[in-house]
Parts: C-alpha cells; structure tokens; sequence
C-alpha cells in the first residue's frame, strides 16, 4: 500500500541457502476456511460439542503426531479477508486497513446501523503494488501456487487474481470469497447451464464441469500437478492451499455421507466437507511421499476465522464451538481461536503440543526466515507478526506468553449474535479486554483460565487489570493508526479514554 514493488525489490535482500546449506524447503500453507476450533477430531479441549465426536480427520491427527499443535492459536480476525491478508503481509488487519471482508471493486460489503457508522477501509484489498508473502518467496526462487479461495482483492481489481500478488499459478482463485456449488455435476456453479455468469461460480476448472467431484477434491488434484511441475523444475515450492470449504453453502460430499448417518441433515453434510478437506491434506501429503520430498517439506494446518454458527447450521446457534462462546464474526473466543498444527521434519519435535497464544500475521516472518529470505526493511518495519523459528526449534523462552495479541473490527457482521458488534480487543496472558463499539461504548474484560466461555464479565472487580489492558489496546490502536467507527456522527473515543461511569458492568 506504502511501498512500490520498484522500492522493495531494490532493498530485497535473498538469502535462500550458502554453501553447505540445507536447501530451502518446501512450503505447504493450508488454510482452511470457516474451520472451527475444535471442527475435527484433533482434541484441542477436554470438553466440545456433540458433533466432534464423530468427525473423521485423521490426517490432521497424523500430522499433529508428526509436529505440534497448537491450542491458543488465533485468526488475526473473525472474518476471513482481513486474516487472509494479514498472512500475506504479516501486519494486522488494522494496521493494513483491511479490517472486513471485500467483494466489488470500490464498494463498502458492510454499512451503518442503528447510529453506528463504520470507519473508512480499504475496500480493494491487496493489489500489486503492496509487499506480500508469495511475492518475496517468488523472488527468492520458489515457484509460488495458489489454489482456491483468494479473497485478497477485490472483483475488478488486479488483485481478484493471485498471479498479481506474487503468485506464479492461480488454481480457481479469484475475488470471491465462497463457491455457489461444490459439486463438479453442477459445474461449480450457481446455475450449471450458464458457468461464469455468477460473481461466485469457480473459475478455471472447467475440465471437471460435469464430473462426479468435489470441488476439494479437484483443488488438490490440481494441485498435485503444480507440485509435479515444480519439482520437474527443480523449483522450491509454496502451495497456499485455500479450499473453499468448510465454507457456505454447507453441501454434503455423497462420498461419506454414510459416515454421519446419526447426525441432522445439515451436520452430516457439514461433516462430509471437514472429511473431504482432510483427505485432500492427504492426497497432497501422498504426492510429496511419492516425489521423496515429504521430508523436505515444512506443513502449516489452520483456519482463517472461528467455525461458523450464527447460521445455517442444525442446532442451538451460537453453541457450535462449545466451550467456546459464539463463533465466526463474533469478538468472542469461538470467532477467532482456530487449529494451528506445523510439521517440519527433524526441527519439530513430534507430538508436542503448546499453549503459547499465536497468531495469523505470525506466518509472515516465520515462513520467510524458514525460507532464508529477508523481508525488505521498510515493510519489516511494519511487520507486527513474530517469527516463531526459534520456539518450534524448541526455545521455549523464545515466546512470551505474556505477548499481547490485538484484534479490531470496527464493522457490522450480518448476523446478529454474542459478541457479533463491532468491536477492538486484546489478550494478554490469560486475561483479554474486549471493547464494544456498539450500541455505546463499553468494555469487558475476561479470565480465560477460568471462563473460557467468556460468561462472567470482571471489569468491575478488576478495574486496575481493565485499565492497564485499555491503555495497552488504545496505544495500540494509535500507533497501527486503526480508524474507528462513528457514532451518531462522532467518532467514539479509545478504549483508554471512555468514560467508566458510561458502562454497564455484566453485560456481553
């Protein structure tokens, strides 16, 4: 957004592998989409919802078994596009201005309600101009693919199309941040005799219109090729690998839909998508076998925002990522903790297993150092993200735990639910401070050692903990230069500068 690809390509300094070396290795990114916390039967919690006892995921448990897992990892947002960009720049969605999810080319996919007007954004996303990760593993020898959703700018920008963000393929990335069908017989579109007419129908898979596939299975399939090529050409790889899923629409794989016969309609078919994006890690884990290159291979598993459960889904909304509270859109534990597990073959220890709070921008500076390739300085500069190298080399003082983490989203999401308002907030150890932007200004403030379900509001018996975490947040805010939301026309004020006696204590 700041810096030219003139200017960083000039002061790009590559550092792949010296002499003597191990070569770089292999990247495999792969980000889940709307995947919950504890969305597949990798335990991350002693308790869970009902539905996590019969998910089928057993790739995932194997690459845990390989390397870590992570049970306090965080999106960097509730929503998708802002945790999606924040990975490419390693800059939180406040400080790269893309705080909500985008669509068309200049147009706001959020507005004011009831009073509350949301601030300006930058509306596009990503375009070509800004520093991003596939671009500087581009330049520094790596053939970069991407396959499936992008969501990274916006429809009729240069950047709907990864290849202008830094990415050497595109396998059906664009725009859009869902697919209007899943079903290669429905030509991935929403309506199969006019493929390409909706904004949501998938691009560039046309040879499986018409097919009995899945469009997770076709991803991978295609993605298997890339590989192929890359490795035909001696390339180092990085696979962004995005499947749509477990996004909405929530429609079923007919492949293991005998597999869920005791659950409601919409949970079975919910459950056949996790399964389907779990084979799909293992359809890419057996190419890398059969190319011997698996060990030579680092391999990230998460998700971009918490599962969805305001709607479309069987069940009590709201309660789908139990005991997490509330779920995709919301500032509440079920909207932003999501499943992080990394293998890296003789650096990791396998089956370890880790509570260190993490998060999405934290990708940025630990794949490019795991890559030997240094970020230019004026966009390192900016960088909030921290490399996590030397912690899963096994430094367990590398980390801090008690490392802040701020989230801002000064937007409205569709549905309405717990915590689903616009809102800023921070964790900090085990406690975390939301700041409500709406209806009126407010802050809350949790234990989550002892309330994980966030359920019992401490601000007014901590107000010392309370203030020294706003005066943390709003510094935050100020120096990332977050813009926030107006109300009736003014501009509500920091968290560190509300009036106390304007708060109404026990409310969520």
């Amino acid at each position: 957004m700041i810096f030219t690809i003139a200017n960083w390509l000039f002061i790009c300094s590559v550092a792949l592998a010296a002499p003597g070396d191990d070569p770089p290795p292999n990247i495999l990114f792969f980000i889940v989409d709307d995947l919950g916390w504890q969305d597949t039967s990798l335990r991350l919690h002693a308790q869970g919802p009902p539905h996590r006892d019969v998910y089928r995921t057993p790739q995932l448990e194997r690459l845990a078994a390989e390397g870590i897992t992570f049970t306090d990892a965080y999106a960097s947002s509730p929503v998708c596009t802002p945790t999606r960009t924040s990975v490419m720049t390693g800059r939180s969605p406040q400080q790269n201005q893309i705080s909500y999810w985008i669509l068309h080319k200049d147009r706001d996919t959020g507005g004011p309600r009831e009073g509350t007007t949301p601030p300006n954004w930058n509306v596009n996303g990503l375009q070509p101009d800004d520093v991003t990760l596939p671009r500087l593993l581009q330049k520094g020898g790596y053939r970069t693919i991407h396959a499936g959703k992008a969501h990274l700018g916006a429809k009729g920008t240069a950047g709907e199309d990864p290849r202008n963000l830094g990415f050497d393929v595109n396998i059906a990335g664009h725009g859009a941040g869902g697919p209007a069908d899943y079903r290669g017989q429905r030509n991935f579109a929403k309506d199969p005799d006019n493929p390409g007419k909706s904004l949501w129908d998938i691009p560039g898979l046309e040879k499986y219109h018409g097919q009995e596939i899945y469009l997770t299975e076709a991803l991978a399939l295609e993605s298997v090729a890339a590989i192929r090529d890359a490795h035909r050409d001696k390339k180092p790889f990085f696979l962004h690998f995005s499947p749509y899923a477990v996004h909405a629409p929530i429609i079923a794989n007919q492949r293991w839909l005998d597999h869920y016969g005791e659950l409601p309609a919409k949970e079975a078919a919910y459950a056949t998508m996790i399964e389907t994006v779990d084979r799909a890690l293992g359809t890419l884990r057996e190419a890398l076998e059969d190319l011997e290159i698996l060990d030579s291979t680092i391999i990230v598993f998460t998700s971009d925002n918490g599962g969805l459960s305001a709607h479309a889904r069987d069940g009590k909304a709201h309660t789908h990522n139990h005991p997490l509270a509330s779920g995709k859109g919301s500032a509440l534990e079920g909207g932003t903790r999501v499943p992080l597990v990394i293998r890296w073959p003789g650096k990791i220890t396998a089956k370890r297993r880790s509570d260190m709070p993490v998060i999405s921008h934290d990708h940025f500076p630990t794949l490019l150092e795991i890559a030997g390739i240094e970020c230019p300085p004026a966009h390192a500069s900016t960088v909030e993200g921290v490399s996590l190298v030397s912690y899963l080399l096994g430094d367990e003082q590398a980390l801090d735990h008690q490392r802040a983490l701020f989230w801002h989203m000064p937007h409205f999401w569709g549905p309405r639910g717990p915590g689903i308002q616009p809102f800023s907030s921070v964790r900090q150890g085990p406690w975390k401070l939301i700041y409500y932007h709406h209806p009126e200004p407010r802050r809350v403030l949790f234990h989550l050692g002892k309330d994980l379900g966030e359920k019992h509001d401490l601000s007014a018996q901590q107000p010392q903990k309370r203030d020294q975490l706003s005066r943390l947040l709003g510094e935050h805010l100020r120096t990332v230069k977050a813009r926030l939301p107006h109300r009736n026309g003014v501009e509500i004020p920091h968290p560190d500068r509300i009036d106390n006696a304007d708060e109404k204590p026990g409310q969520r």
